[in-house]
Order: C-alpha cells, then structure tokens, then sequence
C-alpha cells in the first residue's frame, strides 16, 4: 500500500456533499433570482431582486411559495388579482418559472474559480463527492451537464424534487449519503452559501462551512464584485459571514477554493473525538 493510501485509510472525514448556485457554480447564485423576477412578472406582479433571493436555498415550489407571503408580495397581488396568492397560483408560477430556469442556466453555467482544483485535493484525499439543490431535477440536469463540460462531476446529485422536503429538511443531505454509501453524518462536510445549506447540515448532523463571498449574501459576480471599492467589497463579505455564522456554520470560508485547510482542521478534531 502506498503512503497516500495508507493515509486515505486513516482519515475519518468520508464524503463533502455541496450546493451548486453561489458554492461551485454561478458566482453570486444570479441565475435563481432572475427566473424568480421573471416568472411572478408573467402574472402581473413585480419583485426585487432582494425579494426574490430571501428564501434562496430551498426548494423552488417552497421558494415561491415564500415570496408569496412576503408582506409587499402579498399585497401586489392582491392588488392586481383582486385575491391573495392560493396553492393553485403558486403552483402556476411554478409551471412558469421551471422552463425559465431550464432557459437562463446555461448562462450561468460556469464554475467559481479554483473548483475543478478544489474537487481534485478532495478525490486525492479519497473523499466522495456529493451535491444538493434547491433545483428541481430537470434544472439540476442542466447545472450538471454545464459543470461536467467545465470539468467538475459529482459522484451523486440530489434535487429538491427527488425528496419528500427539500431543505431546511435533511432529507437530500441522507440521500446523498445513501447514495455515496457513507455514514455516519460526523464524516460528512456540507459546503453552501445560504442559510438553508446550513440548516440541512446541521439538522443531518454533519459538519458545515458557509460560503461567502462567492454566494447569494452578496450576490455579485466576480467582475462586479472586484469593481466594488475595497472597503464596501469586505463589508458585503462579513455581512454574509454574519448571516451564516449566525444560523450555525462551523466554518466559513470565502469561497470553496479555501476548503483544503477547512477539511485538514476537521480531521484532526476527529481524531480528538469531536463531533458536530
């Protein structure tokens, strides 16, 4: 046996299960929020962008349906449908919004810098690699197929729609466990930008490592994001950093190009018996 086998053998982490919009893919998570705006505008009513990325990170039936009940929201529609948003409208602006996201991604398509580099430690390091989506499973088709064109393919991809609830549930999290065949959810890492990843983490007992500066709590892309003066560039960034801090994250980092370190970190307090 090889001294990096030996050493695979000997790490306790198993498997690091990631988000796509903000944490690998589409820096700034933009192409979510611009089907939302587009698809609640088809029946009349107009969102922010900050009204359409609130809920970001669940499942995109639950989204809506969370955009809906948001004060202003509510009463936009009512005002221009002379009724408050029911089920069946929610479900319509779903039928509407899915062919949007279908149409728009692979614009978003490409990866946050240092992914394909990122991915490769960790397959190195002989980790499996996992990922869920707020995305319903014809949209997370696209992200895939985008990403692998890019060089970035995960060993098991679960979506919102594939699972009983989407998050803050941790269902697609054991999903992508069954999947990989690891356990227990001590020798998983999940990595996301928003405040659901972390509670999916968190409710499936695993590790979790909120991402900032790439994700939806800023919500620029890398050439917006560089434009911005240094000291409102780093406001923006802590900002983020507090919201995913506060809901729980063990970790943060910038972006999932710094997640090497985070990983080394987690192994050894393993080893000291720690847990999440």
């Amino acid at each position: 046996m090889s001294p990096t086998e030996l050493a695979n053998r000997s790490r306790s982490l198993r498997a690091v299960v990631l988000d796509w919009a903000g944490t690998t893919q589409d820096h700034g998570s933009l192409a979510p929020v611009g089907a939302f705006v587009q698809a609640f505008g088809r029946f009349g009513v107009s969102i922010t962008m900050a009204q359409a990325r609130g809920p970001m990170g669940i499942y995109k039936l639950d989204h809506i349906r969370a955009i809906a009940a948001d004060p202003p929201v509510a009463a936009e529609w009512q005002r221009v449908h002379g009724a408050p948003c029911s089920e069946a409208d929610v479900q319509a602006i779903y039928r509407a919004l899915v062919p949007i996201q279908e149409a728009v991604l692979p614009a978003f398509g490409d990866l946050i810098a240092g992914t394909v580099e990122v991915m490769a430690e960790i397959r190195a390091r002989g980790y499996r690699i996992g990922s869920t989506t707020g995305y319903p499973r014809s949209v997370g088709d696209i992200a895939a197929r985008e990403a692998a064109r890019r060089g970035y393919v995960p060993d098991a991809i679960v979506c919102a729609d594939e699972v009983p609830a989407g998050r803050p549930e941790p269902w697609m999290l054991f999903r992508a466990m069954e999947a990989l065949r690891v356990f227990p959810p001590w020798a998983v890492v999940k990595v996301g930008d928003t405040k659901a990843d972390i509670d999916e983490g968190v409710n499936a007992g695993t590790w979790t490592v909120g991402v900032t500066r790439t994700g939806t709590y800023v919500g620029l892309t890398e050439a917006e994001l560089a434009a911005l003066p240094g000291p409102e560039r780093t406001r923006l960034i802590h900002e983020a950093a507090d919201i995913l801090r506060a809901r729980g994250a063990d970790y943060l980092v910038e972006s999932v190009a710094e997640l090497p370190p985070i990983l080394d970190d987690i192994e050894i307090r393993l080893l000291l018996g720690e847990r999440p």
